[in-house]
């Protein structure tokens, strides 16, 4: 033996959240990257859901990660780590949105729409081409997004959450802090206005809507990482890497 002590490599990958949170709170730049990769298409959604813009999302992403991280201990636990960071995210993205536009109540949107009132336009454009066809998906992903953006903000909050990333009723109301009554009647009124511009061909591509992951994933997290460098001291080459 040379008394070398040998160090095991850890298996972030297979970490539950709290055992991840507990190495992200000590520094550990793995775990740190880890949450990210397993939160970052959940929360992009979320974020480009209030701002309705690839980039701007993208941006507010990059600042709630970094913001959280460097306050980790505020995290108490109390809830889901992913809910924690949703609560960060929608905080950010709408604290933009107002310094960009004023908001227009859910109530005044509920009451427009009882009367009658137009509530959203949708583009006339469809998909001509057999819906085989890479072009036609992409045709018709375009246009559930649109539809998407489209709608008021409350509703379009809770329809991503719930039919995009499949959240539960009680999750989607955590996450946001409003009843599961509220969340239902919203996606019922989500579901109602995106029927009204959409047949019923686009379902299957509303999973694929606002893809984040790949290449804009990784930038994402390396992006966060450096900039988490000089608070945890890493090499920040190693963040980047």
């Amino acid at each position: 033996m040379t008394g070398s002590r040998q160090v095991l490599a850890l298996d972030y990958e297979a970490m539950g959240e709290a055992e991840l949170v507990a190495h992200a709170r000590v520094g550990h730049q793995d775990a740190f990257r880890v949450i990210m990769q397993r939160c970052n298409q959940r929360l992009f959604r979320i974020a480009r859901g209030v701002v309705r813009d690839d980039a701007e999302a993208e941006d507010v992403l990059q600042e709630a990660y970094t913001r959280a991280f460097e306050n980790l201990e505020g995290f108490r636990g109390e809830s889901s780590l992913f809910t924690w960071l949703t609560s960060v995210t929608l905080n950010e993205a709408r604290g933009r949105l107002r310094k960009r536009r004023p908001t227009v109540g859910v109530n005044a949107i509920e009451a427009a729409q009882r009367s009658g009132a137009q509530v959203i336009m949708l583009n006339s454009a469809s998909a001509a081409e057999s819906p085989e066809s890479s072009a036609a998906r992409s045709q018709m992903r375009l246009l559930i997004e649109q539809a998407v953006d489209g709608l008021p903000e409350a509703f379009r909050i809770v329809f991503i959450m719930r039919e995009m990333e499949e959240l539960g009723v009680e999750e989607t109301a955590a996450n946001l802090d409003i009843p599961a009554a509220t969340v239902k009647t919203r996606l019922h009124r989500a579901r109602r206005l995106l029927r009204e511009g959409l047949n019923e061909r686009v379902a299957s591509a509303v999973t694929e809507a606002f893809p984040f992951m790949g290449a804009l994933c990784e930038r994402l997290t390396a992006k966060v990482l450096a900039r988490l460098a000089p608070t945890y001291r890493w090499d920040a080459e190693t963040s980047t890497r």
